[in-house]
């Protein structure tokens, strides 16, 4: 994006005003006869060129004055004068923060991998006078550098430093334009990274590697939680060897929870059958349809 470059008319609206003013005032005259023609015109030259005297810069301005040729200072904001045809405004200065997006298509990475990145670059006059006298224009300056700038930095990273330490990359960037253009009056302040494109067919091996990497962490994931799993079994073998009393309760335990959901059919075989208590096992059989039917009943 080019940044706008400030121009402004001779004749501002005060400047103006004052010439309506006086050509008014002189024209009056010359109907009451007071002045002749020729002093007319030599009035109304006189209005002309001080009216053109007269000149406004705005609050975030700075008027470049040259005389003759040569730098004579700087005037502004607001009202000042000028004297006509010795002086000239060379440019008006804007100190507001400005804005350049650039681009860099088709640069190779460290790792030889062409990308395409854009980027944003924050950017102030801080000294008018050096930005005015020591560079044509630093508009187009600003923007050829940042995007010099911006291809060197890519080819000293591999892809993947540019995709996950943006900031990192952005920040060095700044630096770089910074050391650059302060001799020109101008402060790089930041820059930011908008987009970054690499080839379609890197991008779909690189999601394929994401997702079998995903897939991997979920296998480990799921090793990892049936060895704590198998751990935790053992110990409880541990307690049921020396207590088969309690392997006996606990068996009861899972077959009653087991009957008390509807239309549930629990298979076990007759060696832990044998091991149980029958009578204890046929009352909670009891137990678990007396309480579905009256659920079904309920």
């Amino acid at each position: 994006m080019k940044t706008k470059i400030i121009t402004k008319n001779l004749f501002n609206p005060v400047s103006l005003t004052v010439l309506v003013i006086l050509v008014g005032i002189w024209v009056a005259l010359y109907e009451f006869e007071i002045i002749t023609g020729p002093v007319l015109g030599v009035l109304l030259v006189v209005s002309l060129l001080f009216a053109s005297a007269i000149q406004i810069a705005d609050q975030w301005e700075k008027a470049v004055v040259l005389r003759m040729g040569k730098y004579r200072g700087l005037k502004g904001p607001g009202l000042f004068l000028i004297i006509p045809i010795i002086d000239r405004i060379m440019d008006y200065i804007d100190q507001r923060i400005r804005v350049t997006d650039f681009k860099a298509e088709q640069t190779l990475t460290k790792d030889t991998v062409p990308v395409n990145v854009i980027a944003v670059l924050y950017w102030t006059v801080w000294d008018v006078e050096k930005s005015a006298l020591e560079v044509q224009d630093y508009n187009a300056a600003i923007e050829y550098l940042a995007q010099t700038g911006l291809r060197d930095i890519i080819g000293k990273h591999e892809l993947a430093e540019l995709l996950q330490d943006r900031e990192k990359i952005a920040s060095a960037l700044q630096v770089v334009l910074d050391e650059s253009t302060n001799s020109w009056g101008i402060t790089c302040q930041n820059v930011g990274i908008k987009e970054i494109t690499i080839p379609q067919g890197l991008a779909d091996a690189m999601s394929k590697q994401a997702q079998a990497e995903r897939e991997r962490r979920a296998r480990v994931i799921l090793g990892t939680a049936e060895t704590e799993i198998a751990e935790k079994f053992a110990k409880a073998s541990e307690e049921y060897i020396n207590n088969p009393v309690a392997l006996q309760l606990r068996a009861m335990n899972y077959i009653g929870e087991g009957l008390k959901e509807k239309g549930s059919l629990i298979i076990v075989p007759s060696s832990a059958l044998d091991s149980m208590n029958l009578g204890v096992l046929s009352g909670l059989a009891s137990l678990g349809k007396n309480q579905g039917q009256e659920q079904q009943a309920g």
